[in-house]
């Protein structure tokens, strides 16, 4: 075991609570149990799943959670309040996460009370919350800009009423690791100490690995660093710099992060920033010709982990800055056979591509091949007709007329949306050729006004392989459609 942090480290993710808190998120209870199963699968220890006294469907979150018998500890925020402790109890959470103003700013301004006001609600809680059966992490907010003599005389009493874990949090994103180095270990003393970091200031994350280091025992982190404000502590960042920087073995199943971060963007509609280390789209993709010549050549040259250590996989894009070594591996993954002139012609063709200002998919790398070794791609879909049907108090409802192998076929679909339902009509429709996932979907507006050009972009996937498609049309409906299109028909090429 690494000898800076001690045995067994401990993840709480508060993702359906502080998480939540991000400005224009809400969940409801489904999708929070989505969330805290593939939470509990991957190997968080807790799980913070919301406000007890925030709302029906909070409590009832709560409730769907606790009963689904998850390894993971069913966890609450509550306030020192008897009602907020009866809700947790009586809705079938584990533990509560009990937050108490301990700053003199909080004690004052916010809560209007005094230091033994404060206090006295602190302890009383812990003995109730006790007395009904709950395990409780008495946590201190605002404890950065705290008296940390008064902060360990509250935490020192709460732990003598019963309190089992403490919690320092960073409200406002205000520590350094410097002032953790002496505020940290005389509160590990006391009890089960964990960090909670806000990233106002970018040192969330080295906070909380500087808190780790200095004796304590628990991070509270969010999934893609979500949290009001600039958000908490990233998941997927702390547990991949304990393994990787400090050589410090976690237990949590790494190779399910990235699903798990596409999972939380996807459910939250928080997209994930493209250049966020390990999820983000460019973490592990490489266009400038040296780095991707140095990828290709020895992967640890140019990338830190190995993408599919996360669950990812390395991606050369294509694009001025592409070397000719980089054009050569996409074209032989794409099963091109091809002599030096002919890669001399298509690398320039790329570049002149990238001049003007596009962005070089897989189909577009295709289609130049293909002009340039004069080969015919004979489509496997065909569209005859799309409808799509939507708007106020209807399911959105998309059907088509394919040809398929010469074969017509018509199905529909319905959908969260237009583009959604007619993203699963087209998936559906070729089901029986070819199981095609829909792994990305993007979506740039090329010109402004309401006529405006949109460009949609989407990776595709079949038995391991994964297709870039790019479509364009002022109607983002049918843009999304001839992307689907184009790449399907590439995945499915040599099926007919």
């Amino acid at each position: 075991m690494n000898v800076l942090f001690v045995k067994n480290l401990r993840f709480l993710d508060t993702t359906l609570r502080d998480g939540e808190q991000t400005p224009g998120v809400s969940l409801n209870p489904n999708q929070k149990l989505e969330i805290a199963t593939k939470l509990a699968d991957i190997g968080v220890d807790v799980i913070e799943v919301g406000s007890a006294a925030a709302s029906e469907g909070e409590r009832d979150a709560i409730k769907i959670i606790s009963d689904a018998g998850l390894s993971a500890e069913c966890c609450t925020y509550v306030r020192a309040l008897k009602q907020d402790i009866d809700f947790a109890a009586d809705y079938g959470a584990d533990s509560i996460h009990l937050v108490i103003p301990v700053s003199d700013l909080h004690i004052a301004k916010k809560m209007k009370k005094t230091r033994e006001q404060v206090s006295k609600m602190a302890w009383d809680s812990v003995e109730y919350a006790k007395s009904r059966g709950l395990i409780v992490e008495l946590s201190g907010e605002d404890a950065s800009r705290a008296d940390q003599a008064f902060l360990q005389y509250v935490f020192a009493e709460g732990v003598r009423r019963g309190a089992d874990r403490l919690c320092f949090c960073d409200t406002v994103g205000l520590l350094t690791p410097e002032k953790i180095a002496s505020f940290i270990p005389p509160l590990t003393k006391i009890a089960p100490l964990s960090i909670h970091c806000h990233d106002d200031l970018g040192f969330a994350l080295a906070n909380t690995v500087a808190a780790l280091k200095a004796g304590a025992s628990c991070a509270h982190v969010t999934v893609n660093g979500l949290g009001e404000r600039a958000g908490n502590t990233p998941f997927e960042e702390l547990v991949m710099s304990l393994e990787v920087l400090y050589g410090y073995e976690t237990r949590i199943k790494k190779e399910e992060i990235y699903h798990l971060a596409l999972l939380v963007s996807r459910l939250t509609g928080v997209p994930l920033p493209v250049n966020k280390a390990i999820v983000g789209e460019m973490a592990f993709t490489h266009e400038s010709g040296i780095h991707a010549h140095g990828v290709i050549r020895e992967p640890s040259t140019y990338e830190s982990i190995k993408p599919e250590q996360i669950g990812r996989r390395r991606r050369i894009v294509l694009g001025k800055h592409s070397g000719t070594a980089s054009v050569e591996a996409a074209l032989q993954e794409m099963k091109y056979t091809t002599d030096e002139h002919q890669v001399k012609e298509i690398v320039a063709r790329i570049k002149t591509l990238g001049d003007s200002g596009k962005r070089v998919s897989d189909t577009d790398l295709m289609a130049i091949a293909d002009a340039v070794l004069a080969i015919e791609c004979k489509p496997v879909i065909k569209m005859r007709q799309f409808t799509v049907v939507s708007g106020s108090n209807m399911i959105p409802t998309a059907s088509v007329t394919l040809i398929v192998n010469g074969q017509e076929l018509t199905g529909a679909a319905t959908g969260d949306g237009p583009v959604d339902a007619a993203m699963q009509v087209l998936r559906k429709s070729v089901a029986a050729v070819g199981d095609i996932r829909l792994e990305e979907y993007h979506v740039d507006a090329i010109s402004g006004g309401t006529d405006a050009l949109v460009e949609v972009t989407v990776r595709l996937s079949k038995d391991g392989k994964i297709i870039t498609s790019r479509g364009a049309r002022t109607d983002i409906i049918m843009a999304s459609v001839e992307a689907m299109i184009a790449g399907m028909n590439r995945l499915l090429e040599g099926t007919a």
